[in-house]
């Protein structure tokens, strides 16, 4: 897994990651607490709507985003967003009002929704061959899983000695740091694509997937994930201080747990991935989230929750969440050109958060109202309907080569050279292959 980071230019912008999502992390931890003091019991209402708002901003940016991406120096660009962000974390520490957090948290998501799909279609082009960018993967969701480890595990310390305002201060700095080390490599920028009108750029990311089945399954996936990643992410501050009247330190170790098991699964996946297809790995690791809200549901029915069982079935939830997404990105590479590949993780990031959206306030709401039992049940039920959504979109099998007709070009037409009408090679949505199918 490690061999790749012999590439000078992957090595910089995986540390860019890094540090990047150290300090996302401690802002995430800072915001639970900062929550938690404007609001009280009710924090997970306020997270939710945090949430929400970060997902609005995903969604109806990461698609304008990602259609003018390929008309602006990506380096340029990617600097620009991190600055902003750094800007933002600086202004957190001083908000003595709830909505001065949804203002903040809306420019700090909008200059987000630009800068993480750039940056995941930017992998690829640096990293071609599929086994080097699939250990590419493992490695970037390994940068996520050291922001669930790491992250929490700085933060505990520096709520030691100091108040969570400080934990802003490394979040500018870890975004700063970023900025530095995307300036210090070249970034492959792609090509220009043909001219097109707005709503054609804006939209082809969009097209292109729901044309393609395995990637209408990994909607499904995505509603799976967002529903128990919801139940972590918003009620976790819930269940550990109010419910269980542990320490800030005792919320750190919680999603230290949650990063532990996701870490697991990152180094596991890559050999793994080399002898399993990717659709089975990714129903397994959805499959081990449903059990996991259900077995929580189960214990805390019988005995009451813990903070044991909670670590546990934050494990197992951190587990499951890696096998599904790590392999997503494969998805996406095989699924596009490289020069709509921009569009297509745009679509990606945009159409998986519109899920969050989803399930962020309703997982909040659920916990708010009704309490932890219905809040579990609820959100196992949605992720399992993802599941089943998946499995009956996502055909078994999902050839990489269709063998196809093309009756719709003439025989001079650059496709065809070479290959006649009737030919065999990677179907990927575009203008000569317009939907899956085996005679165009």
């Amino acid at each position: 897994m490690f061999s790749i980071l012999s590439d000078r230019r992957f090595r910089h912008l995986f540390g860019a990651q890094i540090v990047a999502l150290l300090g996302t992390g401690l802002a995430s931890v800072a915001l639970g607490l900062l929550a938690y003091d404007l609001a009280g019991d009710q924090a997970g209402m306020v997270l939710g709507a945090v949430f929400t708002i970060k997902m609005v901003a995903y969604v109806t940016i990461a698609p304008v985003a990602g259609a003018f991406a390929d008309r602006i120096n990506r380096c340029r660009l990617l600097v620009a967003l991190d600055l902003i962000r750094a800007g933002v974390a600086v202004a957190l520490p001083f908000v003595s009002e709830i909505w001065q957090v949804y203002v903040l948290i809306f420019l700090l998501q909008a200059a987000s929704a630009g800068f993480t799909p750039t940056f995941q279609a930017t992998i690829p082009d640096i990293l071609p061959e599929e086994d080097r960018y699939t250990r590419g993967l493992a490695l970037s969701r390994l940068a996520y899983d050291l922001e669930n480890i790491i992250s929490p595990t700085l933060a505990a310390l520096v709520l030691m000695v100091l108040s969570y305002n400080a934990l802003f201060v490394g979040t500018m700095a870890g975004f700063l740091a970023s900025a530095m080390l995307i300036v210090s490599v070249m970034i492959p920028s792609p090509k220009p694509t043909a001219p097109r009108g707005v709503y054609d750029r804006t939209t082809l990311g969009a097209r292109i997937f729901f044309a393609t089945p395995r990637l209408r399954g990994l909607m499904g996936l995505n509603l799976a994930v967002s529903a128990a990643g919801a139940m972590v992410l918003v009620n976790s501050v819930v269940l550990v201080r109010a419910d269980l009247a542990l320490s800030e330190t005792a919320l750190a170790w919680t999603m230290f747990a949650f990063g532990l098991g996701s870490m697991v699964a990152a180094f596991l996946l890559p050999r793994l991935l080399d002898r399993v297809a990717d659709r089975p790995v990714m129903m397994t690791g959805a499959g081990a989230m449903v059990a996991a809200l259900l077995l929580l549901s189960l214990t805390t029915a019988l005995n009451g929750l813990s903070w044991a069982m909670l670590l546990i079935t934050w494990a197992i939830m951190g587990l499951g969440y890696s096998a599904v997404l790590t392999p997503s990105g494969r998805l996406l590479r095989r699924s596009a050109h490289a020069e709509d590949r921009p569009a297509v993780f745009a679509a990606q990031f945009a159409l998986s958060h519109a899920c969050w959206l989803i399930t962020y306030p309703l997982a909040g709401w659920l916990m708010a109202r009704f309490g932890l039992q219905p809040a579990l049940l609820v959100l196992a039920a949605l992720a399992t309907l993802g599941m089943v959504m998946a499995l009956r979109l996502w055909p078994v099998g999902d050839p990489v080569e269709v063998e196809h007709t093309h009756d719709n070009l003439p025989a001079d037409h650059p496709h065809l050279q070479g290959g006649g009408h009737r030919h065999s090679h990677a179907l990927v949505i575009d203008g000569d292959h317009p939907r899956w199918a085996t005679h165009f």
